[in-house]
Formats: structure tokens, sequence, C-alpha cells
């Protein structure tokens, strides 16, 4: 069974910083690519930012470049996003993504809420 767990939601005041956890299970992790997308009361869900599965580059948001950093751990089967100078408009769940490499499939999680504040 396939389980994508993400973690590390919060509420912060606006110039804090986060650090989400996608654990995975059941997937063979390494051939993934994952990708951490958002979602705000009233909006659509958007791609927040991704990491290949194998080499490549990362990709972000225009909204969130130079705040955001996805990295991955294939040892753990878990995906981080490290969030720095959160704003109010960084508010919204928050969603782990996978996508087979090869075969396309995808998965997602359950979400965890960030809420930006003062």
């Amino acid at each position: 069974q396939v389980q994508l767990v993400e973690s590390g939601g919060d509420s912060v005041q606006p110039g804090g910083s986060l650090r989400l956890s996608c654990a995975t299970s059941g997937v063979t992790f390494s051939s993934y690519s994952m990708n951490w997308y958002r979602q705000a009361p009233g909006k659509e869900r958007e791609l927040v930012a991704g990491i290949p599965s194998v080499g490549g580059s990362t990709n972000y948001a225009d909204s969130v470049k130079g705040r955001f950093t996805i990295s991955r751990d294939n040892a753990k089967k878990t995906v981080y996003l490290q969030m720095n100078s959160l704003q109010p408009d960084d508010t919204a769940v928050y969603y782990c993504n996978a996508v087979g490499r090869w075969s396309g499939i995808r998965y997602w999680g359950v979400g965890t809420q960030v809420t930006v504040s003062s």
C-alpha cells in the first residue's frame, strides 16, 4: 500500500520558517519524481516545487524562488520543503505528490496546513 505522509505544518508569523517532510512507503522512492503542491482557500492547487527522481534540476514556482528549497533523501524515502521568509500568501494546505518516472502514476498525501499570520 502506497502512503505519502506529510508533516511539519504549523502556524508561524511572517518572516518565519518551516520545514515540511513527506515520508513515503510502498513505492520505489528513487524511481519517483517528487513535488510539493499547495492549495489556498478558494484557489486552485498549484505546483510549488519539484525534484526529479534522478539527476536534473529542481524547479520552483516564481512566487517561492529564493525562499523555498526542495530536497530528497532516497535512503529515508523522504522529501523535504524548507520554507523561509514565509508570507501570509503562503498560507495553504501543502500536499506531497509522487510521479512514477516510467509509469507516470501519481500519488498524493493528505496534506499539512501551513498558516502564516501575525
